[in-house]
């Protein structure tokens, strides 16, 4: 009995070390990712020579509002809105054609299933910028140069594998007994995927938007290539050309970074609880 109790009160003990080193790492990296996001929104307050008189980790005094306007005026939601008109096409597009890629491949077997799975991972190896020059030529022979629609294809079809392999592995912990009552019920196999399969999966499809549209929303290469005039620009680009115009002025920099970088942390903030159901259950097979 004795030795069961100090058992136990070993396993208690290693718990709590577990959890405390755990919650230091955990406050370690909210402190990383925290302190500069907390820099860039105290600075954007300032003005243009404050950040050196007062210091960076400092409350602006006074604080300095006028730099938001400034940068509005300077045709800020033009790259804005050209931005998420990209990204959106382009996540709707991924979504729909990596679901009806990963339906057959989770839930059916055929011949060449195998073989097509294979290749879809094997292109996930493929570095994204590797092809860029081939892309470019391919984009300028159709007549696509410097057109934001340009940037849909490249984004979408280097999206594909990735989300394939999760969308795949996320619907192979759908329990089949789900399948088999549908079938019961005269369900073919299109009603299946729409009306069932699809459905379920609602938390892989919220987290590969969320995943790939961080990744979509910062793209700078393929934008700065493809696109050269200033209604074309995406926001990435825009980050460049507000860094030149006002690179003697940090504040009116990091107002431009704090619009930036707030649409996908309220992203994150509202499906948060979708991209970890996600995550968890692509992680699991049943």
């Amino acid at each position: 009995m004795q030795s069961k109790m100090a058992n136990s009160s070993k396993e208690i003990t290693k718990s709590r070390i577990a959890w405390v080193i755990a919650f230091i790492f955990a406050t370690f990296w909210l402190l990383v990712a925290l302190v500069p996001f907390v820099f860039m929104i105290l600075n954007s307050f300032r003005k243009q020579f404050d950040m050196l008189q007062q210091g960076p980790l400092h409350l602006p005094d006074p604080w300095y509002f006028d730099n938001y306007p400034e940068i509005i005026q300077k045709g800020f939601f033009g790259y804005f809105g050209r931005s998420v008109l990209i990204v959106s096409i382009s996540l709707v597009l991924m979504l729909i054609i990596a679901s009806f890629a990963a339906y057959p491949l989770s839930r059916m077997k055929f011949r060449l299933r195998n073989f097509l799975y294979a290749g879809i991972i094997a292109m996930m190896s493929i570095p994204m910028h590797v092809t860029l020059i081939p892309i470019f030529k391919m984009t300028n022979w159709m007549g696509l140069y410097d057109n934001k629609y340009s940037l849909i294809g490249p984004y979408v079809a280097f999206a594909l594998p990735m989300s394939v392999f999760i969308l795949t592995g996320f619907m192979m912990t759908i329990p089949r007994e789900v399948e088999e009552a549908a079938v019961i019920d005269g369900c073919n196999k299109y009603n299946m995927f729409f009306r069932i399969i699809w459905p379920l999966s609602k938390s892989g499809l919220s987290t590969l938007a969320i995943y790939n549209g961080v990744s979509m929303w910062n793209e700078f290469a393929f934008a700065n290539t493809f696109l050269h005039t200033a209604s074309q620009k995406t926001l990435p680009l825009a980050l460049g050309q507000f860094k030149g115009e006002f690179s003697m002025n940090m504040p009116m920099i990091l107002s431009v970074l704090v619009l930036s970088a707030l649409p996908m942390i309220i992203l994150f903030i509202v499906f948060q609880d979708k991209l970890v159901k996600g995550m968890m259950a692509g992680a699991v097979k049943g």
